[in-house]
């Protein structure tokens, strides 16, 4: 794992419900000056504005360094050559799954995640999908075989959340720490210690 700091990671949103964890991901990396490049796919955007609305969005546009087109294939992430610490798709739809899994470069989302694929980086795709069918269930595997590292948007409980917040805040936080990086104020599992 890349634990510079300096390399950006790669934030990409696509049109699957839970646009609220990218949002308290990229604000965790803020807090932690990790540099942070977004592409936001076409159904991205219009489900982020469903479930951020217009502040939501802009404050998630605002915490990146910077910002692609999703159809921009000059972009920095088109190329392996380019520095990055990750590359994290989150949520990731059904759909981007598929193109990668395949190796369809459609738009700018695919074809960087072909790149961290070839280039052995790591790429973390957090699917948020229910119930899953065999198509999707083959993708998982294909892209896990592939060398991406699977992160479903699952949320645990143990943390005793005690709100929308606190449940996203918890995932977004174990994909940082998955990184590399120490989130404040992230729970851990400490066990169970026997009362006396």
């Amino acid at each position: 794992m890349n634990h510079d700091i300096e390399a950006p990671v790669l934030l990409c949103v696509t049109g699957a419900s839970g646009s609220i964890y990218a949002l308290q991901f990229i604000e965790i990396l803020a807090q932690l000056h990790q540099k942070t490049h977004l592409v936001i796919s076409g159904a991205g955007k219009q489900v982020a504005a469903l479930e951020l609305g217009e502040k939501g969005c802009a404050r998630l546009l605002s915490l990146a360094e910077a910002a692609y087109d999703v159809n921009d294939f000059t972009a920095l992430p088109a190329s392996g050559s380019s520095p990055w610490k990750a590359m994290v798709v989150m949520p990731c739809s059904m759909g981007t799954l598929a193109a990668i899994a395949h190796g369809m470069s459609q738009n700018l989302i695919h074809r960087a995640a072909d790149c961290f694929l070839k280039e052995r980086r790591p790429l973390v795709l957090c699917p948020r999908e229910t119930p899953l069918n065999a198509t999707h269930l083959k993708n998982l595997l294909s892209v896990h075989e592939a060398g991406a590292v699977i992160y479903p948007a699952m949320p645990g409980f143990y943390h005793l959340p005690e709100s929308i917040h606190d449940l996203a805040y918890f995932f977004a936080g174990r994909v940082a720490a998955f990184l590399g990086l120490e989130p404040p104020g992230l729970k851990r599992w400490q066990g169970i210690s026997e009362k006396a």
